[in-house]
Protein backbone atom coordinates (compact mmCIF):
# COMPACT_ATOMS: atom_id res chain seq x y z
CA UNK A 1 0.00 0.00 0.00
CA UNK A 2 2.75 2.33 0.71
CA UNK A 3 4.36 1.74 -2.84
CA UNK A 4 1.00 1.98 -3.96
CA UNK A 5 0.67 5.84 -2.36
CA UNK A 6 4.19 6.83 -3.44
CA UNK A 7 3.65 5.63 -6.53
CA UNK A 8 0.60 8.09 -6.83
CA UNK A 9 2.33 10.49 -5.03
CA UNK A 10 5.09 10.60 -7.77
CA UNK A 11 2.64 10.77 -10.97
CA UNK A 12 0.51 13.37 -9.45
CA UNK A 13 4.17 15.45 -8.79
CA UNK A 14 4.99 14.75 -12.12
CA UNK A 15 1.85 15.50 -14.17
CA UNK A 16 1.33 18.95 -11.88
CA UNK A 17 5.32 20.15 -12.78
CA UNK A 18 4.45 19.34 -16.23
CA UNK A 19 1.32 21.42 -16.49
CA UNK A 20 3.05 23.94 -14.70
CA UNK A 21 5.87 24.75 -16.84
CA UNK A 22 3.80 24.78 -19.40
CA UNK A 23 3.39 28.66 -20.26
CA UNK A 24 0.15 30.59 -21.29
CA UNK A 25 0.10 30.91 -25.05
CA UNK A 26 -1.73 34.39 -24.60
CA UNK A 27 0.25 35.62 -21.94
CA UNK A 28 4.06 34.98 -22.83
CA UNK A 29 3.28 35.24 -27.01
CA UNK A 30 1.47 38.58 -27.21
CA UNK A 31 2.67 38.29 -31.59
CA UNK A 32 0.23 37.39 -33.71
CA UNK A 33 0.99 33.67 -35.57
CA UNK A 34 0.72 36.04 -38.92
CA UNK A 35 3.99 37.63 -37.30
CA UNK A 36 5.61 34.21 -36.53
CA UNK A 37 5.02 32.86 -40.04
CA UNK A 38 6.45 36.11 -42.01
CA UNK A 39 9.51 36.20 -39.49
CA UNK A 40 10.60 32.42 -39.69
CA UNK A 41 9.75 31.81 -43.27
CA UNK A 42 13.01 32.41 -45.28
CA UNK A 43 14.20 35.21 -48.14
CA UNK A 44 13.74 32.09 -50.71
CA UNK A 45 9.91 32.08 -49.41
CA UNK A 46 9.02 35.49 -50.05
CA UNK A 47 9.86 35.65 -53.97
CA UNK A 48 12.36 37.55 -55.25
CA UNK A 49 14.48 40.36 -54.33
CA UNK A 50 12.71 43.59 -55.44
CA UNK A 51 14.68 44.85 -58.12
CA UNK A 52 16.60 41.82 -58.79
CA UNK A 53 16.85 40.22 -62.25
CA UNK A 54 15.09 37.36 -61.06
CA UNK A 55 12.58 39.99 -59.90
CA UNK A 56 12.46 41.77 -63.64
CA UNK A 57 12.20 38.21 -65.00
CA UNK A 58 9.15 37.07 -62.93
CA UNK A 59 7.33 40.57 -62.72
CA UNK A 60 7.65 42.16 -66.17
CA UNK A 61 9.34 38.82 -68.74
CA UNK A 62 13.12 39.68 -69.42
CA UNK A 63 12.57 38.35 -73.58
CA UNK A 64 10.43 38.83 -76.70
CA UNK A 65 9.85 37.07 -79.64
CA UNK A 66 9.71 37.24 -83.22
CA UNK A 67 8.43 35.63 -86.45
CA UNK A 68 10.57 34.33 -88.97
CA UNK A 69 12.83 36.66 -90.49
CA UNK A 70 10.81 39.75 -88.54
CA UNK A 71 11.74 42.41 -86.39
CA UNK A 72 8.59 43.66 -85.74
CA UNK A 73 6.80 43.43 -82.41
CA UNK A 74 3.89 41.66 -81.97
CA UNK A 75 1.17 42.08 -79.32
CA UNK A 76 2.34 40.07 -76.63
CA UNK A 77 5.83 41.39 -77.45
CA UNK A 78 4.51 44.94 -76.97
CA UNK A 79 2.52 44.00 -73.64
CA UNK A 80 5.76 42.61 -72.37
CA UNK A 81 8.08 45.78 -73.61
CA UNK A 82 5.29 47.45 -71.47
CA UNK A 83 5.76 45.51 -68.42
CA UNK A 84 9.56 45.84 -69.02
CA UNK A 85 8.88 49.54 -68.85
CA UNK A 86 6.75 49.90 -66.06
CA UNK A 87 9.36 47.80 -63.80
CA UNK A 88 12.39 50.09 -65.32
CA UNK A 89 9.92 53.09 -64.17
CA UNK A 90 10.26 51.94 -60.20
CA UNK A 91 14.12 51.47 -61.04
CA UNK A 92 15.52 54.79 -62.56
CA UNK A 93 18.94 54.31 -62.39
CA UNK A 94 19.00 50.50 -63.68
CA UNK A 95 20.61 49.77 -66.81
CA UNK A 96 19.72 47.24 -69.91
CA UNK A 97 21.30 45.59 -72.31
CA UNK A 98 19.10 44.43 -75.22
CA UNK A 99 20.42 41.55 -77.10
CA UNK A 100 18.43 40.31 -80.23
CA UNK A 101 19.35 37.01 -81.38
CA UNK A 102 18.13 34.87 -84.51
CA UNK A 103 17.64 31.37 -85.49
CA UNK A 104 20.72 29.59 -87.19
CA UNK A 105 18.87 29.85 -90.87
CA UNK A 106 20.95 32.22 -92.75
CA UNK A 107 24.38 33.55 -93.12
CA UNK A 108 26.20 35.32 -90.38
CA UNK A 109 25.95 38.50 -91.76
CA UNK A 110 22.17 38.29 -92.15
CA UNK A 111 21.43 37.28 -88.62
CA UNK A 112 23.35 39.65 -87.26
CA UNK A 113 21.73 42.26 -88.84
CA UNK A 114 18.49 40.80 -87.70
CA UNK A 115 19.20 40.55 -84.32
CA UNK A 116 20.51 44.00 -84.24
CA UNK A 117 16.85 45.62 -86.01
CA UNK A 118 15.29 43.19 -83.21
CA UNK A 119 16.97 44.75 -80.44
CA UNK A 120 16.57 48.38 -81.49
CA UNK A 121 13.07 47.49 -82.06
CA UNK A 122 12.85 46.60 -78.39
CA UNK A 123 14.43 49.32 -77.58
CA UNK A 124 12.16 52.15 -79.58
CA UNK A 125 9.62 50.84 -78.18
CA UNK A 126 11.16 50.72 -74.56
CA UNK A 127 11.65 54.84 -74.98
CA UNK A 128 8.33 55.48 -76.60
CA UNK A 129 6.93 53.82 -73.10
CA UNK A 130 9.37 56.79 -71.47
CA UNK A 131 12.28 54.70 -70.55
CA UNK A 132 15.29 57.07 -71.20
CA UNK A 133 17.44 56.06 -73.95
CA UNK A 134 20.84 56.68 -72.28
CA UNK A 135 19.59 53.67 -69.96
CA UNK A 136 19.69 51.20 -72.88
CA UNK A 137 22.62 49.65 -74.90
CA UNK A 138 21.86 47.28 -77.82
CA UNK A 139 23.59 43.84 -79.08
CA UNK A 140 23.05 41.44 -81.54
CA UNK A 141 24.63 38.25 -80.86
CA UNK A 142 22.72 36.95 -84.37
CA UNK A 143 22.56 33.05 -84.19
CA UNK A 144 25.69 33.01 -81.90
CA UNK A 145 24.02 32.28 -78.72
CA UNK A 146 21.06 29.87 -78.99
CA UNK A 147 18.93 29.74 -76.11
CA UNK A 148 17.54 25.81 -78.15
CA UNK A 149 20.22 23.79 -80.31
CA UNK A 150 17.75 21.32 -81.71
CA UNK A 151 17.48 22.14 -85.42
CA UNK A 152 13.40 22.54 -85.22
CA UNK A 153 10.73 25.32 -85.45
CA UNK A 154 9.88 25.08 -81.91
CA UNK A 155 13.96 25.79 -81.19
CA UNK A 156 14.22 28.25 -83.99
CA UNK A 157 11.00 30.21 -82.75
CA UNK A 158 12.53 30.34 -79.10
CA UNK A 159 15.53 31.82 -80.82
CA UNK A 160 14.27 34.36 -82.65
CA UNK A 161 14.09 37.02 -79.76
CA UNK A 162 15.57 40.24 -78.11
CA UNK A 163 15.95 40.25 -74.21
CA UNK A 164 16.74 42.47 -71.86
CA UNK A 165 19.61 41.91 -68.87
CA UNK A 166 20.05 44.35 -66.42
CA UNK A 167 23.42 45.59 -66.89
CA UNK A 168 23.97 47.75 -63.72
CA UNK A 169 22.64 50.96 -61.79
CA UNK A 170 20.89 51.26 -58.00
CA UNK A 171 18.30 48.70 -58.06
CA UNK A 172 16.26 50.15 -54.53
Amino acid sequence: MKRFAFAVMASLGLLVSACASQPDPVQSDPEPVQDRVVRDTTPADRGPTPGSMEDFEVTAGDRVFYGYDQYTLTNEAREALRRQAAWLSSYPSVRVLLTGNADERGTREYNLALGARRANAARDFLVSQGVDPARIQTVSYGKERPVCRESSERCWALNRNASTVIQGGSMS
